[in-house]
């Protein structure tokens, strides 16, 4: 895979972007612990996938990119709880619930496209 750096990856940028929106998303939420665990799925997405992009091998990249993809599944879980406890309301869970599907889709063919060719 020809990159410069983790910087010039798509799903990192729509990873970012999803970070933003969950932060938005939670900025007067008075549920701390739920609020705590959704901000750090969220940063953790991009971040796994900055650290993996930064790593000398590709098979830590992949790996960092499965964390990746397990926290972009963390997060929807949460925001699923979010919405059922009325801490958010559905359209905006909805929203971020596409953006996790997005990204983890696209983790999982970047994981599949680093993998030698037989």
């Amino acid at each position: 895979m020809a990159y410069v750096s983790f910087e010039e990856l798509e799903v990192w940028k729509k990873a970012c972007q999803l970070s933003v929106n969950t932060y938005q998303l939670m900025e007067s939420s008075r549920d701390y612990g739920l609020k705590d665990q959704m901000t750090r799925a969220s940063v953790s997405i991009a971040s796994n996938i900055a650290e993996g992009a930064e790593r000398d091998s590709i098979k830590e990249f992949q790996r960092f990119i499965h964390i990746a993809k397990g926290s972009a599944a963390e997060l929807r879980t949460q925001l699923y709880i979010a919405t059922r406890i009325k801490a958010i309301i559905s359209q905006q869970s909805a929203e971020l619930i596409e953006q996790t599907r997005i990204i983890a889709a696209q983790l999982q063919t970047l994981a599949l496209n680093l993998k030698p060719k037989t």
